[in-house]
Parts: structure tokens; C-alpha cells; sequence
């Protein structure tokens, strides 16, 4: 069955860095392009990055813009989220996502054209 596992979670400080990961199975890694989302306490779930298969076309966020990286590894079907300057603002659970594409150069922020989820890593930064 299709499956999303996330790892990499945790408690941080405040400027600090996170490395999520994502392992994916049960379809075929190479026809989907992935993201990340996240949900804070209280609030609705949000973008924050998406790359293409090919790696070549790749979006964020503006709130994490210039902090956050995000790549594949195609070979691995992993996808990972580098977190850098970590902010409290960012504390938030992060889901690893994929959506099916003919266009291998193109990624979605739109939460409605992802196929499936994850379950989440919490990400917590102290201030």
C-alpha cells in the first residue's frame, strides 16, 4: 500500500536547523512530484515547499524563503526538507506529500492536487 513516513522531527532552539526526511512506497516514486506542508497549533495547514521529479522546478514558501531547501533522491524515492534559521513561528507538524504529474518540470502548492499523505513530524523551535 502507498506509504509516506516521515522522520527527522524534534525540539530545536531558535536559529538552529532541522533535517526532515521522507520515505515513500507503494507507487511509483518518478511520476510524482512532492511537498511539504505544515500545520501550527490553531491554524489551518500551509504550504511551504514543492519540487518537480526532475528536481529542476522547486517552490517555497515566502515565510521560509532563503531558509529552507528542500531535494530528492529518485534512486531512494526520498524527499528532504532542510530547515535552516529555525524560528519559533515555525514549530508546526510537517507532512510529506506527492502528487501525481505528466509534467516532470512542474511541482503543485496547492494542497487539493496532492494524492497522499503522510503523518506528520512535529518540529518545535524554543525561543
Amino acid at each position: 500500500q502507498v506509504q509516506l513516513v516521515e522522520s527527522g522531527g524534534g525540539l530545536v532552539q531558535a536559529g538552529g536547523s532541522l533535517r526532515l526526511s521522507c520515505v515513500a512506497s507503494g507507487f511509483t516514486f518518478e511520476v510524482y512530484f512532492m511537498g511539504w506542508f505544515r500545520r501550527a497549533p490553531g491554524k489551518e495547514r500551509e504550504f511551504v515547499a514543492a519540487i518537480s521529479v526532475r528536481g529542476n522546478s522547486i517552490y517555497f514558501a515566502d515565510s521560509v524563503k532563503g531558509r529552507f531547501t528542500i531535494s530528492r533522491d529518485n534512486a531512494k524515492n526520498m524527499v528532504y526538507l532542510f530547515m535552516n534559521s529555525l524560528k519559533p513561528e515555525d514549530s508546526a507538524v510537517y507532512y510529506c506529500t506527492a502528487g501525481r504529474t505528466v509534467n516532470l518540470s512542474w511541482a503543485s502548492m496547492r494542497e487539493n492536487e496532492y494524492d497522499y499523505w503522510g503523518q506528520g513530524t512535529q518540529a518545535t523551535v524554543s525561543s
